[in-house]
């Protein structure tokens, strides 16, 4: 019987891929105490890299929210393997960290993460406000625009 966060995936026709394998030595998450701490993760979509090069002159803002929510995605499929499957063990997403891979005197990276914050709240409702940063940089693994990590708080 599905829980009230898979109804609530569901009805806004949201679905969360396969947790990724990591890409080189280190855990996709951990769990200590009631906390998840959740590796960044990239733009895969279905097994392959999305959304490599710069924002500011590869993608726009929009297109480059659009790539942090597919991170955001990814986030929830780590957060969902950490949980046994049972999103309804969340309390919490607790941070967000961004990071865009930008042109210099690009200065829209929080407009960018909001496309992985909205997500949480998507999701989550209040339970998915958080904190964040989200900044810019000049370079991110496998040229991707958008990389991402989390802390969730589970029962």
């Amino acid at each position: 019987m599905p829980g009230e966060i898979d109804a609530r995936l569901e009805k806004l026709g949201i679905t969360i891929p396969e947790a990724a394998s990591p890409a080189a030595n280190y855990i996709p998450y951990t769990i200590t105490g009631n906390l998840v701490f959740v590796s960044g993760q990239v733009p895969f979509v279905d097994g392959k890299i999305q959304y490599q090069g710069k924002v500011g002159t590869d993608y726009s803002t929009e297109e480059a929210a659009e790539c942090a929510r597919v991170c955001a995605l990814n986030i929830l499929a780590q957060v969902k393997a950490a949980c046994g499957g049972d999103l309804d063990r969340v309390q919490k997403c607790v941070k967000l960290g961004g990071f865009v891979n930008c042109v210099d005197g690009f200065s829209e990276q929080p407009k960018v993460i909001n496309g992985a914050s909205d997500l949480m709240v998507e999701v989550f409702e209040d339970k998915g406000r958080h904190a964040r940063f989200a900044v810019g940089t000049n370079a991110l693994p496998l040229n991707v625009a958008v990389e991402i990590d989390a802390v969730f708080e589970i029962s």
